[in-house]
């Protein structure tokens, strides 16, 4: 027999139980499938993170206050009250590879329109804040620097703050009330989306002397935005920073900086780690479907030796040699998982693009990984079939005429 032969005799036997054939193929066709699903899924959500991080800025850096620390108990970067705004002069006047520069506040607080209310996160800064974040004001425009200086009680709504409030209505020179405080709204910001630690449509941007003086009744900010003019700027800006920093805050030679700065690279990586993390987890869930439909596999063709075993008598008794039987049985379990690997292909592209469509998820799929999904699905298909493959060879042809 030729290989063709070989072939044409194994897709007799697939096709003599087509049913069986089917529900064996099913083990195969959710794996490849959960593969593609799986790294589709991971690498749109690892491309929105990515985005939505590189919108920002590369050129971004953010400086933190350090850590609050009780005996050995430490709270985290940014629990301590060491950053003032005249940190923010320090950095604008000494640094000049720093073009923007710009603190924040973050509270939260109840915001009242006529009988309608909200609990929205409220903002303290200033009009750098905008052009470093890159938010675009869709009406109206910013507070300006003379409202910083001059405590002016304005304000600009993000958009879910504006439809919670007034509705499809203008809110452009409307009042609205912080903690009972009134505040004359100036401008609208433009949709932004979610980010990774809030949401800029539902927030109230405000000047930082209002927010510290009137609002959160505090003398100390947040964190504070430098921006430089390129990303290769990035490494001198920090180090001008902190020589800044540490004058204005009089640390000694050898003592350990009260504050810490993350650059936007940092944060592309980290996000980047656990994205291909995340992908990795959904690939291994995948790779264990595919395990067991190659198990399947296996336990299937088994199956078929023991019920063949007269036939696979016949076909030596008239000629057929051991790697003749050996082929028969290995083309029957490549083409069982080939078959399913194809089938699980295309059922990921429709799943992962339904997904997409339904749940508004980004899935993006990587010929790669697909390529990936077949070949495994094709190796899974000899090393499971391999062992049936090798029993149907080495079964004796006067025990298997025998056999009942």
């Amino acid at each position: 027999m030729n290989l063709a032969e070989n072939i044409w005799v194994a897709l007799q036997g697939l096709a003599a139980n087509k049913l069986r054939s089917a529900l064996t193929m099913l083990g195969v066709i959710i794996g490849v499938l959960a593969v593609i699903l799986g790294t589709a899924i991971g690498q749109g959500s690892r491309q929105q993170v990515l985005a939505r991080i590189q919108s920002l800025g590369s050129n971004v850096i953010t400086i933190y206050p350090g850590e609050q620390r009780s005996g050995a108990v430490r709270w985290g970067i940014g629990s301590s009250q060491t950053m003032k705004l005249e940190d923010v002069d320090a950095i604008r006047r000494e640094c000049p590879s720093v073009v923007n520069a710009a603190p924040r506040i973050r509270g939260s607080a109840q915001v009242k329109f006529g009988n309608r209310n909200t609990n929205t996160g409220i903002i303290g800064t200033t009009p750098e804040y905008f052009v470093i974040r890159n938010y675009r004001i869709e009406r109206g425009h910013a507070f300006t620097s003379r409202d910083v200086k001059a405590m002016r009680k304005v304000c600009v709504v993000g958009k879910t703050v504006a439809q919670n409030l007034f509705g499809d209505a203008a809110p452009i020179g409307k009042s609205l009330r912080i903690r009972g405080i009134r505040f004359r709204i100036v401008g609208l910001l433009g949709l932004v989306g979610a980010e990774a630690f809030g949401d800029p449509d539902d927030q109230i941007y405000i000047p930082i002397t209002t927010g510290m003086k009137m609002v959160f009744g505090q003398d100390y900010i947040e964190r504070i935005y430098a921006q430089t003019e390129s990303l290769e700027k990035t490494a001198q800006a920090v180090a001008e920073i902190e020589v800044a920093l540490r004058k204005a805050h009089r640390l000694p030679p050898g003592k350990n900086s009260d504050f810490s700065m993350r650059t936007q690279a940092e944060f592309m990586q980290t996000q980047e780690e656990a994205a291909q993390t995340f992908t990795l987890l959904l690939t291994g869930i995948a790779a264990t479907s595919l395990l067991v439909g190659g198990i399947g596999i296996m336990n299937i063709m088994l199956v078929s030796v023991t019920e063949r075993t007269r036939e696979i008598g016949i076909r030596k008794a008239v000629g057929a040699k051991n790697v003749n039987i050996l082929f028969q049985f290995l083309i029957e379990s490549m083409t069982l998982s080939l078959v399913g690997g194809l089938i699980g292909i295309g059922a990921g592209f429709l799943v992962s693009k339904g997904v997409g469509t339904w749940l508004g998820w980004l899935t993006i799929i990587s010929p790669m990984w697909v390529g990936v999904a077949f070949v495994s699905s094709a190796t899974i298909g000899i090393v499971f079939g391999v062992y049936p493959a090798w029993k149907a060879a080495r079964l004796n042809p006067i025990d298997t005429l025998r056999y009942e």
